[in-house]
């Protein structure tokens, strides 16, 4: 046979004797190309020694991926009669199952075949591996069920192929075929199939195969352990798992970490906290991850203490400045309504993404710094980052608080262009953000464009309706809700009872309240009764209210005793409610409301010197009523008024169609009541202070801003008062305009004389 040279110095006899070369050789070290074809050689060597160089070469041709010139030098290589190692063949069986080409191994395979008499388990293992990268199960378990001898690396290849592509009935199956044959076991072969059981349907066979490793495994095995602890974590059985835990000899970090997020995912925060301060004590190396699953834990209990501690730890680490531990900081101040806090420790963040910039604006917006949200969120739209949806839910809140409407579609049309109105809760926010700006209509369109709405969504559908006093819309969408599927919760009664509440539907809302529980499982709150109070008192049955608030499984709260005062002074009934507003005071003797109310009721039944004695203990106690304040938009400006504004630019016609609709109006209008604006105004001055009123500025400047056909909408942040509402209702007669108005409470919409609330509210 003729030499073959190389093309490349080959070493001598002495250098390949002492130094064989093997698969660890570095690629730098094999050269790129050997030639088998050439019929002259530089050197004279045996052709064991050759077929040494050319193996190494094959082996460097597969690690780098370059099977194709792998399978020519093979069959050069078969040309020469150069011999093929079975490390060779290993290396090229590896690279085929990593480039998932089968069509490859199975030359390889039949290659195989006929050249090797006896192939090692080792040569075995790797054509079955191949099969298994391959996906390829059946010729895999074809090719299994042909081995004569299969060692545990022969099995866990198969099991550990099943549970990586979620085949865990045939790895189940295959395991009691390896149990009937009476295989030894391997730890390795019991975490592999421990994996697959890592699902709730399979728990009880978990807990079978964890049995039968007792059994079977006398010495603890760490890594058995481990996965055992992962099973039952993942199998929702956080008591077992925290057995094995404390069982546990060596624990690291990720044991530490996945037992904490467990307790957080079960709502467990004070035992995730715990384990904590435990990894803290034993020394355990605390990464990011670690920290923001306690930092969260912490924003769940509003525990500003712990939180606070936890921070302070993460300063000593060194690590404030990491999105990953800042984020979750910026978050537990937030929450904790530490937003000066906040603020700096978002600063601190060196590189905020747009999970920091969520948290940050909504801090913003729940504490009312909606002009710094919504420059954020300009700010944030300019430097061209990928926002969220919970920077739009953000949003949507800010415009729902700010009523503009104008501003809330804007957005609403730049989160369609984002792709990311589809979350369920941006939706939700969506929906209660058209409804707060008046726009029921869009309201509903939001809502029909999700596709499987859920009780979230449902139940800012439900309230949006209460909201507008459109009771027999909003209980009809509480049972589609039910006929969808959708489960209520306990905020959509509180919507249910608001529907009911704003028309007077009380036997409506003791159907509800009496089968909250029995029929849809939800345990009334204090929330629920307090609104139930509200219905009876609205509707004059005061005694039926005070009953309630006697008997209900929870000790009276302000919102208790405030809402019966209510219904005592639309009805006038000053024994009871001096006894609701003693209850009140003495919950919160400087609740402002409380006073508010109580003078009114004082003022609507005639007793001027009580009233004046309430108005007197406010001064002492220095309690202030918030200053009524209405506002419009128009053309993207607000336009605020406040009692007796006069510094709008257009403030002389608006006090001269005011005078015109005063002159219009008279006659039709009520005589005066007695509600929360005479805290300020005894009788003397009363009528000629009705005309300066706030929401009455308001109407009057949206009628000479606004088209003539589109509805003057308005935006109050106290209730309506009573002289005011009539006088809507007369100018929507003599005007023809539709007016509305969303006061603290409730929406009225003023049309042809009428109010949406039919004076129930």
């Amino acid at each position: 046979m003729a030499s073959l040279p190389l093309q490349f110095p080959i070493p001598s006899e002495a250098s390949l004797q002492s130094k064989i070369p093997t698969s660890s050789l570095t690629l730098s070290r094999i050269p790129s190309r050997v030639s088998l074809n050439s019929s002259s050689s530089p050197t004279k060597t045996s052709q064991n020694q050759r077929g040494l160089i050319e193996n190494v070469h094959l082996v460097s041709l597969s690690k780098q991926g370059m099977l194709t010139e792998a399978l020519e030098f093979l069959n050069e290589m078969d040309t020469a009669g150069v011999f093929v190692n079975t490390r060779s063949y290993e290396c090229i069986l590896d690279m085929c199952g990593k480039m998932k080409s089968v069509s490859n191994g199975r030359i390889i395979h039949e290659r195989i075949k006929r050249t090797v008499e006896n192939p090692s388990g080792f040569l075995w293992n790797s054509l079955f591996r191949m099969y298994c990268d391959c996906c390829c199960f059946d010729d895999a378990k074809k090719l299994f069920n042909k081995m004569l001898s299969r060692d545990p690396d022969s099995w866990r290849i198969l099991l550990s192929a099943y549970t990586q592509n979620a085949l865990f009935d045939e790895a189940l199956r295959l395991f009691s075929e390896m149990h009937m044959l009476g295989s030894k076991y391997h730890s390795v072969v019991y975490s592999t199939l421990l994996r697959a059981t890592s699902d709730p349907q399979y728990m009880e066979l978990g807990k079978q195969i964890h049995s039968h490793l007792i059994r079977n495994l006398s010495n603890s095995d760490m890594f058995i352990d481990s996965t055992l602890f992962h099973m039952y974590l993942k199998c929702g059985c956080l008591y077992s798992s925290k057995l094995l835990f404390d069982r546990m000899t060596e624990k690291n970090v990720v044991n530490w970490t996945e037992l904490m997020v467990a307790y957080t995912q079960e709502n467990k925060q004070k035992e995730a906290l715990a384990l904590f301060g435990t990894m803290l004590e034993e020394g355990v190396q605390l990464d990011e991850f670690v920290f923001s699953i306690a930092l969260k834990a912490c924003s769940t209990r509003n525990d500003f203490d712990t939180g606070r501690q936890i921070h302070g730890h993460i300063i000593k680490c060194g690590l404030e400045s990491n999105v990953s531990t800042g984020t979750p900081i910026v978050d537990l101040y937030v929450k904790c309504g530490c937003l000066e806090d906040a603020l700096l420790a978002f600063q601190r963040i060196v590189d905020p993404n747009d999970v920091s910039w969520s948290a940050i604006m909504s801090g913003y917006s729940q504490y009312g710094k909606f002009e710094e949200c919504l420059c954020t969120f300009k700010n944030l739209r300019s430097s061209g980052m990928d926002l969220n949806s919970f920077i739009y839910t953000s949003i949507f809140h800010v415009c729902s608080a700010i009523a503009d409407p104008n501003l809330g579609t804007q957005v609403h049309a730049d989160a369609i262009k984002s792709g990311l109105v589809s979350d369920l809760y941006g939706e939700s926010a969506l929906i209660s953000m058209y409804s707060r700006s008046g726009k029921l209509d869009y309201a509903h369109r939001a809502f029909n464009s999700i596709h499987q709405p859920d009780t979230v969504a449902w139940t800012a559908i439900i309230s949006s309706y209460a909201y507008h006093g459109r009771a027999s819309e909003a209980l009809e969408l509480f049972k589609r809700m039910q006929k969808y599927g959708a489960r209520p919760n306990a905020v959509t009664f509180i919507g249910v009872f608001t529907a009911c509440s704003h028309s007077g539907l009380v036997r409506e809302a003791q159907d509800y309240m009496n089968s909250m529980s029995s029929m849809y499982g939800v345990d009334p709150i204090i929330d629920h009764y307090n609104g139930m109070v509200d219905i009876y008192s609205r509707a004059g049955q005061l005694e039926e209210a005070l009953k309630l608030i006697q008997s209900m499984p929870f000790e009276p709260d302000v919102m208790s005793w405030k809402s019966l005062l209510g219904g005592c002074w639309i009805h006038k009934n000053v024994e009871l409610g001096k006894m609701s507003a003693e209850n009140l005071l003495q919950l919160d003797p400087d609740d402002t409301a409380g006073y508010i109310l109580l003078f009114n009721l004082y003022a609507s039944s005639g007793k001027w010197e009580e009233a004046a004695n309430i108005r007197k203990v406010m001064a002492e106690r220095d309690l202030k009523k918030e200053v009524g304040c209405s506002w419009l938009v128009d053309r993207g400006k607000v336009h605020r008024f406040i009692v007796g504004d006069r510094h709008h630019p257009q403030t002389e016609e608006i006090y001269t169609k005011l005078e015109q609709l005063n002159l219009s109006t008279m006659g039709n209008e009520d005589k005066p009541s007695y509600d929360e604006h005479a805290l300020y105004s005894l009788p003397a001055k009363r009528e000629e202070q009705l005309l300066e009123h706030s929401e009455r500025l308001a109407i009057a400047f949206g009628l000479i801003s606004s088209h003539a056909k589109t509805p003057v909408l308005i935006f109050k942040n106290l209730r309506a008062c009573v002289d005011c509402h009539e006088f809507a209702k007369c100018v929507s007669k003599i005007t023809g305009r539709e007016i509305v108005i969303r006061d603290s409470n409730r929406f009225h919409h003023f049309k042809s004389g009428m109010c949406s609330c039919n004076d129930y509210w």
